[in-house]
């Protein structure tokens, strides 16, 4: 592991839909640390090392990087360790493919489904990544931004989908996390949440669909550009 890299301690709870167990929680804690790239492609994890910083036994460790393995964020080779993997631009579009046709099926749904308080929901996530974008807090927005696509999806009752959507956007977490604010102005980002999220309250399903895949569509704007530039940080 890279030795100036220091794990933060346990969150109380997993994030999104997951069960708050202890190997759920040093999973979240990695895969945060490797989309944020405070653990970098190339790194080497290890097992011991990553339990003694987060205060568990090697189990949980282990089966995060099972976990981690699965979602294609790192990768175990013999005589070397894990590795955290690079980033691979075919996984990333591939993604990005298949979590627009997930996404704009349900945002299509929410038009008809969703309710007064759950576009209440949606207008307070916008209004409070607002508030996180003039901070500068990057890693807050993301949240924010995980925190809008999931209640639109909650707003169907079709958790399911979001749960299927947090394994397969791992490759594009990071991508999205380097092309903040430079690449991909926050204010943009805030201005197609909004369109949605105006959309659904609307029941303008056709504009909705067109405001997510444009949504959707804005990492393969930054995608070529950031892996000339990080290239180092790129499998091809």
């Amino acid at each position: 592991m890279n030795e100036h890299f220091q794990l933060g301690t346990l969150d109380d709870g997993a994030s999104g839909s997951r069960p708050a167990t202890i190997g759920n929680r040093v999973f979240e804690a990695l895969r945060l640390a490797i989309v944020q790239l405070q653990l970098r492609p190339g790194n080497i994890l290890s097992e011991a090392e990553v339990a003694k910083q987060l205060g568990v036994s090697r189990q949980p460790v282990r089966e995060a990087f099972i976990k981690l393995a699965e979602i294609g964020l790192v990768e175990v080779k013999p005589q070397r360790g894990t590795l955290v993997k690079l980033i691979s631009r075919r996984e990333v579009e591939n993604a990005r493919f298949i979590r627009e046709a997930i996404e704009v099926a349900v945002v299509r749904r929410a038009c008809a489904e969703a309710g007064d308080a759950d576009i209440a929901v949606m207008r307070d996530v916008v209004a409070r990544q607002k508030l996180v974008s003039v901070t500068g807090d990057l890693a807050g927005f993301l949240r924010l931004d995980e925190a809008l696509h999931q209640s639109i999806a909650r707003s169907v009752d079709c958790e399911p989908a979001w749960r299927l959507l947090e394994n397969l956007k791992a490759q594009m977490d990071r991508v999205r996390y380097l092309s903040l604010p430079h690449e991909t102005p926050i204010d943009t980002l805030i201005a197609q949440h909004d369109a949605i999220v105006e959309a659904i309250a609307e029941r303008d399903a056709d504009r909705a669909e067109a405001r997510m895949r444009e949504h959707l569509s804005e990492i393969l704007k930054s995608l070529p550009r950031i892996a000339a530039i990080q290239s180092e940080m790129f499998s091809e």
